[in-house]
């Protein structure tokens, strides 16, 4: 036994976790492989608090290390986060080694020296719906992303005229894609053929008559066939038909969010918000947990999204601020989003960038303050339970 507080580092993996304990001045107490499975970790929790005062950290808190945090969580135990860019910024002056024994070491060491470690709790079931939901959306993103920009290098490959007329981001064009990829079959085709393909697999029927116009005027203007067109073209036209299917998966994933995020009581007021929609709001309640007590005012809630300024002074020089390179990618996306979305409409959000814009900032600038601004009003809604207004409430005014 020590005496004293004991840290215990956790290497989280896939399989199996090390954990290394030090006592109160760094010196390794035991350090030992553990399998990610209910039971050993509950052997673990019961060796390192018998008769001790523990403090656990940890270094992911993605799927691996779900069921660790889980049971750490049941019995009570408080769990703090070392960020992976911090581990491996300490882990250098540890030596060039690397094993998860020191990595483990590294971990319960920046815990000992570091007492403003972020917390870990478990999310709420809701919260952890979303969590799952939100990130297999991301995926999904990411695949049509990459999907698009394959067809249209295909596409160009063979038939450059129509990669250009037509926008292979909507679900007009895929269709007409899956039955017509090349100069040939266009023609071939003709209006009526072009017509009854689209018509048949529920194509935009206000667009069709542009969709067809553009695909024969591009056939017309080339007449060459271009090398590997024939083989090309099938894949032109799976790769038209896998990104049909994906665009349906994700407005059913969307409809799930949306329909998890509502019931959610602080849902109606994050969605009063200018700007932000359910998907945005379901992004927030995953980012934060859904609960504003680790958020004691709003300048917290910014700097935890990276649009508050951090001071950056040195000897007489003072007064310096800079961005900050530590913050939630994912929560400064949500309000940068937000902030785009709700200028495209007249109201507040509109005039305070068209204010920012007058006062010479860049887009991007005026966005920012825009975004920091959207902050302060969506906390300052959270706190007091109400909803958006486009004129700020009146204060009674005391007697």
């Amino acid at each position: 036994m020590s005496t004293g507080p004991v840290w215990i580092g956790i290497d989280a993996g896939k399989t199996n976790h090390h954990a290394t304990a030090i006592n109160s001045i760094g010196e390794v107490v035991w350090s030992k492989q553990v399998r990610n499975d209910q039971a050993a970790i509950e052997t673990l929790i019961a060796k390192a608090t018998d008769g001790e005062q523990v403090r656990w950290a940890v270094d992911l808190t993605n799927s691996y290390a779900a069921l660790l945090l889980a049971v750490l969580g049941a019995a009570g135990q408080d769990v703090v986060y070392v960020p992976g860019r911090m581990v491996n910024t300490m882990t250098s002056t540890f030596g060039e080694s690397k094993t998860d024994a020191k990595d483990a070491l590294v971990i319960a060491q920046t815990a000992r020296m570091r007492p403003d470690l972020t917390t870990v709790t478990t999310p709420p079931e809701q919260v952890a719906e979303l969590a799952r939901l939100t990130a297999h959306r991301a995926d999904l993103a990411a695949d049509w992303v990459r999907g698009v920009n394959r067809l249209r290098d295909l596409l160009g490959a063979i038939f450059p005229g129509l990669e250009r007329a037509l926008d292979h981001t909507q679900r007009s064009p895929l269709i007409l894609l899956t039955g017509f990829a090349t100069p040939g079959e266009v023609r071939d085709a003709g209006e009526d053929g072009l017509l009854a393909h689209l018509r048949e697999h529920g194509a935009h029927r206000p667009s069709l008559a542009k969709i067809t116009a553009a695909a024969l005027e591009a056939a017309q203007a080339q007449t060459i066939v271009l090398p590997g067109e024939a083989s090309t073209a099938v894949l032109v036209k799976r790769l038209a038909a896998k990104l049909l299917e994906l665009d349906r998966e994700r407005k059913d994933l969307d409809k799930t969010i949306t329909g998890v995020f509502r019931s959610n009581p602080q849902a109606e007021i994050i969605e009063s918000l200018p700007g932000m929609g359910p998907i945005l709001g379901a992004e927030f309640l995953t980012v934060t947990g859904g609960d504003l007590a680790a958020f004691a005012h709003s300048g917290r809630l910014a700097s935890y999204a990276g649009l508050a300024p951090v001071s950056k002074d040195s000897g007489r020089v003072s007064g310096n601020l800079r961005r900050p390179k530590r913050y939630n990618r994912r929560l400064r996306r949500v309000f940068y989003l937000a902030a785009l979305s709700s200028i495209k409409a007249d109201g507040p959000s509109r005039a305070f960038y068209g204010k920012k814009r007058g006062e010479r900032m860049l887009h991007k600038q005026a966005l920012l303050a825009l975004a920091r601004r959207l902050v302060d009003v969506l906390w300052a809604l959270l706190r007091d339970g109400r909803l958006f207004e486009r004129t700020a409430p009146v204060r009674p005014v005391a007697a």
